[in-house]
């Protein structure tokens, strides 16, 4: 039998999410909204445990909470996520089928739902592992977006990757076993020679794959503050630009 997969999300609390979900033409989305009116609105895009994923609501939650429109795509587009008991053997080809620089048309959807449908003026956006891939790929290709974080997901096999629209933060933790101190030193260098537009890089101690979306009870005692030092970072970047 083949090896699981390195990921392991461990155990999950229950999470009652605050918003609700829509149809946006063929996409479905789950979406939270502030008390009070705002044209300002945030992307989320989910990791390979898709929209439906506890954490990356509570994410969505939590952002919202900040005063942002906050909506949360499936960009899977009803096809499987990935699931905690599939192998790691099957990954590459379960990739193959879930690109995530194949997000293009789906964004555009959102984009226009956003400004159409909710009055959004300045759009930012977020995503975490392959979720943050897709980040970095639409933050070199549409410039509607106006702001954009990609915690622990880049892409690599792209000349162009450097060329940034917008104004980016890539956040990384120290212990991920998918990407390598090398690829992050890289990442600067490159960004320090080809970038036109302001752009951070901070690596958490001590943290893994996956680390900054864990909702609180589900955090262990020694990573906490990493985790919120990050989300706060975070926000902190989409509060400067949106």
């Amino acid at each position: 039998m083949a090896d699981p997969f390195l990921y392991d999300t461990g155990e999950r609390s229950r999470y009652g999410c605050l918003g609700h979900e829509v149809q946006i033409e063929h996409i479905k989305a789950y979406v939270c909204r502030p008390s009070f009116f705002t044209d300002k609105a945030v992307i989320v895009i989910h990791d390979i445990f898709g929209w439906q994923f506890p954490d990356i609501r509570y994410i969505v939650d939590l952002i919202a909470g900040h005063g942002y429109i906050t909506i949360c795509p499936d960009f899977f587009k009803g096809t499987d996520p990935w699931k905690t008991t599939d192998h790691w053997a099957d990954f590459a080809d379960w990739m193959k089928h879930h690109d995530p620089t194949k997000v293009d048309k789906e964004a555009d959807v959102v984009l226009k739902y956003l400004k159409e449908q909710s009055g959004a003026k300045k759009i930012g956006i977020v995503g975490f592992s392959w979720g943050g891939m897709a980040v970095h790929h639409l933050m070199l290709k549409n410039p509607q977006l106006t702001a954009g974080v990609s915690l622990y997901g880049i892409i690599r096999d792209s000349e162009e990757r450097y060329n940034l629209l917008n104004p980016t933060f890539f956040i990384f933790g120290e212990k991920d076993h998918t990407i390598s101190y090398d690829q992050i030193t890289l990442l600067e260098e490159k960004l320090k020679q080809y970038c036109r537009v302001a752009y951070k890089i901070k690596v958490y101690p001590g943290q893994v794959h996956g680390f900054a979306q864990l909702k609180p009870e589900d955090m262990k005692p020694a990573d906490k503050p990493y985790i919120e030092e990050a989300r706060k970072d975070m926000i902190d970047w989409i509060k400067m630009f949106i």
